[in-house]
């Protein structure tokens, strides 16, 4: 389990995480959402010890975690939106390399690389140059190397930016595996269908503060299960209803190019935005 206890970071006179109170339990897929500036990312940051807290701490199963406690820090990995990898390096050496960095015996380095690779679907691809992989495939790599020491947590910051749709899916796919095996993953992202997928709950932030935490069919249904889009030469104006019945109500009362569709949390996410996100 982790919990964030009134956890502060500051930059000089700028407050990025604001006071964060979250608890994610054991084997939960939680997704952290916001605007860009929301602390998102600087929470990512603190839950690896890249950066030090102003104030609060955060604990792993009851324990706090800091850079002096190489245990605790072994039972997480993280995976940045940045490719990090060297372009010359084949996904053999990348693993071993990793493998090594944590002192792992070379036999296990090797048993691991070939199911990991094995499970993500890269073993045909192994002696290939990273430099030469697709956008998808260097981010399973990504993955790869960071399950290679068997962590318990895995620390998402927008795992899929910038791939295709094909290859974004098979990223899903791929971390639904992961989780059913217990994996606790925390998930930041931009992609608002990518968090009602896959999240069992997520949480809004705002301006480095915690706005509301809920499953999304909750906040769904909180806004209304049911849009209507009205298409106008304004623009798209929406509303959302909680009967079905209503909205087919409102649809017929209207001229011009509409749709009736079931409501998504991107809906809440820009409803929140031009509200009380903004």
């Amino acid at each position: 389990m982790i919990e964030l206890r009134n956890l502060t970071k500051k930059f000089d006179n700028f407050t990025a995480v604001d006071s964060l109170n979250l608890t994610i339990n054991t084997g939960e897929f939680f997704g952290l959402l916001g605007p860009n500036g929301a602390g998102k990312t600087t929470t990512i940051g603190l839950l690896s010890t890249l950066l030090l807290p102003t104030q609060g701490e955060i604990l792993f199963d009851g324990e706090v975690l800091s850079r002096q406690r190489p245990d605790l820090k072994r039972k997480l990995s993280v995976i940045t939106q940045e490719y990090s990898m060297r372009q010359d390096m084949t996904m053999d050496e990348i693993m071993e390399y990793q493998g090594r960095l944590y002192f792992m015996p070379k036999k296990l380095i090797r048993s691991r690389t070939e199911e990991l690779l094995d499970f993500c679907g890269l073993i045909d691809y192994r002696h290939r140059s990273v430099r030469k992989l697709s956008g998808g495939m260097k981010r399973k790599l990504m993955v790869c190397r960071a399950l290679l020491t068997e962590p318990e947590i895995l620390l998402l910051d927008e795992p899929t930016a910038g791939m295709d749709a094909l290859s974004r899916r098979q990223m899903w796919n791929l971390l639904r595996k992961l989780n059913e095996k217990n994996l606790t993953i925390l998930l930041t992202t931009h992609y608002m269908e990518e968090a009602e997928s896959l999240c069992s709950r997520v949480a809004l932030m705002n301006h480095g503060k915690l706005e509301e935490i809920n499953t999304p069919q909750a906040f769904i249904q909180n806004l209304g299960a049911y849009t209507v889009d009205h298409f106008t030469t304004d623009g798209t104006v929406s509303r959302f209803f909680h009967q079905r019945e209503d909205a087919i109500s409102y649809l017929s009362s209207l001229s011009g190019q509409t749709a009736l569709r079931d409501t998504t949390l991107e809906d809440v996410f820009l409803e929140r935005a031009g509200n009380r996100l903004s």
